[in-house]
């Protein structure tokens, strides 16, 4: 099993449910093919540096994930007939060095996701209700 790290690009245009199905789908094509995904980062949308398809921005998201190389020509032909990815970039990591900085990411990227959502404490103005005396 070889280590990657999958960058596609997918249609700003899409809504938070459309694109949440796209990715669950590639995540299944990921793990049908024998993929082990170990990390999943959402960019957000960003500016792209050129114009692609008419579209000037494009919602980024990496998956970092260990596969056999049979798997990579699969999920790129999928990638590719699918109409809502823009771009896509796959990197293997084959040396000890690259494999340090992909076990770098996944720790950074894991750490993020376990973190404890911030609590937020709401604070409420106590007003004091005036005391009327009457003079007899």
């Amino acid at each position: 099993m070889r280590h990657y790290e999958l960058l596609v690009v997918v249609k700003p245009t899409l809504t938070v449910e459309e694109l949440q199905a796209k990715l669950t789908y590639l995540k299944e094509i990921l793990e049908k093919n024998g993929a082990v995904i170990t990390a999943t980062l959402e960019m957000g949308t960003r500016k792209l540096a050129y114009q692609i398809d008419k579209f000037e921005r494009g919602t980024y998201v990496v998956f970092y994930f260990t596969a056999p190389t049979a798997a990579i020509a699969e999920v790129e032909r999928l990638i590719r007939i699918t109409e809502e990815f823009i771009r896509f970039m796959t990197v293997k990591f084959e040396n000890q060095k690259e494999l340090r900085f992909w076990n770098k990411q996944v720790e950074k990227i894991t750490k993020k996701s376990e973190a404890p959502a911030p609590v937020v404490v709401e604070t409420k103005e106590i007003v004091e209700e005036p005391t009327v005396t009457t003079e007899a």
